[in-house]
């Protein structure tokens, strides 16, 4: 349960820091409904009594003076709804490209830091009756897989919405802390902290056996990120200075064709994601008139270490593995193995246990430091772009009764990282989210059209394979 006054995690507080004039730091999607749209006031109303489930929603930051402790979020006494849910219209003929250019313009506006951080967008007029939810959220209120958890505070699983039980009273807003109650809040939450060190020591040191095995997992975890960090991500046309300005491009995928590839080559989904995405940047890259041989992209790829207690709770518990887009392999099948491999590598490397390791160090040090740390965590040189999956709900989902189509999702780009791309699964479909910088990817589109073309490849390649070929061995891949 989110309650006022509850601190920021160092992870939630490092995306804060992270944020700046060109590298908004919010996420959310894009979702297309059956029409006819729902008149305003029932949207408003459907929220309006759904805002209890999630309370964050109506709370805004408050930062203790002197940088004394992490900001908390606090009740906003002057929150209105119509302010964060909002309403606009496509000119006819209401096609998907102009339904894209208006996420992009959304995306590229900054949240108000003095207000809840989040904005939805009821979007009327697209063509053969549809309407659209624009949703925009800034990553230190919500991370992707709790974002999923959270679709039940607006979604339902059938036509008619279900009974939520009211909260009791009406809503009113907690008094706002002043300075000085906001500077001993920060403190309290020091002594906890310092607290909760103590007694995993505590812990520790009555299963001493456990604690140095685990110990010696974290040291070769950390070990494994900071070699990743003496070995820099190369040079690409997409690590360029960037700014404010977003353009987005869509990509419709099955589920069942992503099975099909993963079943024949034995690998897995997320395999099956970043061999596509890397042989579409492959031909994207050769139409810059970039030579590929030899060039191994880096993906920054979020993984959640949230618990099954932990579901549906804010703040991110996330950290990041850095995974291959090897770019130099040509053959759509030796790129896809060439992937897994190296995904088994990270996995046996224990990197994302080192990334937990640094991220629970995290939650002892002072804003200064986090801030540090986050801008160490998102450089240049440890990443080309980010490469986020998340698994949604594999059942129609219904707003006002109307039927959610498709559901788009929208990542984030850090300073000098002109694209990432976000994929989200829903209801027999893998569809991706590629968010770009309006000057440095000019031809988004390329991207778009060669995932879809590397993924189509892929599925011929599988129905041709017959059931002995599936483990035949692969020749050496090609270096052009």
């Amino acid at each position: 349960m989110q309650k006022h006054g509850d601190r920021l995690s160092a992870v939630d507080v490092s995306f804060l820091a992270q944020e700046g004039p060109t590298s908004h730091m919010h996420i959310g999607g894009v979702t297309i409904f059956d029409g006819p749209v729902p008149a305003f006031a029932d949207i408003a109303d459907l929220l309006r009594g759904r805002l209890h489930l999630v309370p964050r929603y109506r709370q805004k930051l408050a930062t203790p003076p002197l940088g004394s402790g992490r900001p908390l979020w606090v009740d906003d006494p002057t929150f209105e709804l119509g302010y964060h849910l909002r309403q606009t219209a496509l000119p006819r003929p209401g096609s998907e490209e102009q339904l894209l250019n208006l996420v992009s313009r959304v995306f590229s506006q900054q949240l108000d830091r003095s207000k809840p951080l989040w904005e939805m967008w009821i979007v009327e007029g697209l063509h053969d009756g549809r309407w659209a939810l624009i949703s925009k959220n800034h990553h230190a209120l919500i991370d992707g897989i709790a974002g999923v958890d959270l679709v039940t505070a607006l979604f339902d699983i059938t036509p008619v919405p279900r009974e939520v039980e009211s909260s009791g009273e009406p809503w009113s807003a907690q008094r706002e802390p002043n300075g000085a109650e906001l500077m001993i809040k920060g403190a309290r939450g020091l002594v906890r902290t310092a607290l909760a060190v103590t007694e995993r020591g505590v812990r520790a040191a009555a299963h001493p056996e456990r604690t140095l095995a685990a110990g010696r997992d974290a040291l070769e975890g950390v070990g494994d990120i900071a070699w990743a960090g003496l070995n820099p991500a190369p040079a690409t046309p997409l690590n360029v200075e960037i700014g404010p300005h977003r353009r987005f491009a869509i990509v419709r995928n099955r589920l069942d064709d992503l099975r099909v590839v993963k079943s024949a080559f034995g690998t897995t989904v997320n395999d099956v994601v970043l061999s596509v995405v890397a042989g579409a940047l492959r031909d994207w890259l050769r139409s810059r008139g970039v030579r590929t041989e030899g060039l191994e992209l880096r993906a920054l790829v979020p993984v959640s270490i949230r618990a099954e207690d932990e579901k549906g709770q804010l703040g991110n518990r996330i950290v990041v593995m850095r995974g291959p887009l090897p770019v130099y392999v040509e053959d759509p099948v030796i790129r896809l193995h060439t992937v897994k491999q190296a995904m088994d590598g990270l996995k046996e490397s224990k990197q994302a246990l080192g990334a937990e390791v640094i991220a629970g160090v995290q939650d002892f040090a002072p804003p200064t430091l986090l801030a540090q740390a986050s801008r160490l965590q998102f450089s240049t040189r440890l990443f080309n772009m980010i490469v986020t999956n998340v698994p949604g709900p594999q059942l129609p989902l219904y707003v006002c009764g109307r039927e959610l189509l498709d559901a788009f999702p929208i990542a984030f780009l850090p300073k000098r990282h002109g694209l990432a791309i976000a994929i989200m699964s829903y209801n027999g479909a893998v569809n991706f989210g590629l968010l770009g910088d309006l000057d440095a990817l000019p031809d988004i589109d390329l991207i778009a059209d060669g995932i879809t073309g590397q993924l189509d490849e892929l599925v011929r390649r599988a129905r041709e394979l017959d059931p002995a070929g599936a483990d035949a061995p692969l020749p050496t891949p090609s270096p052009v």
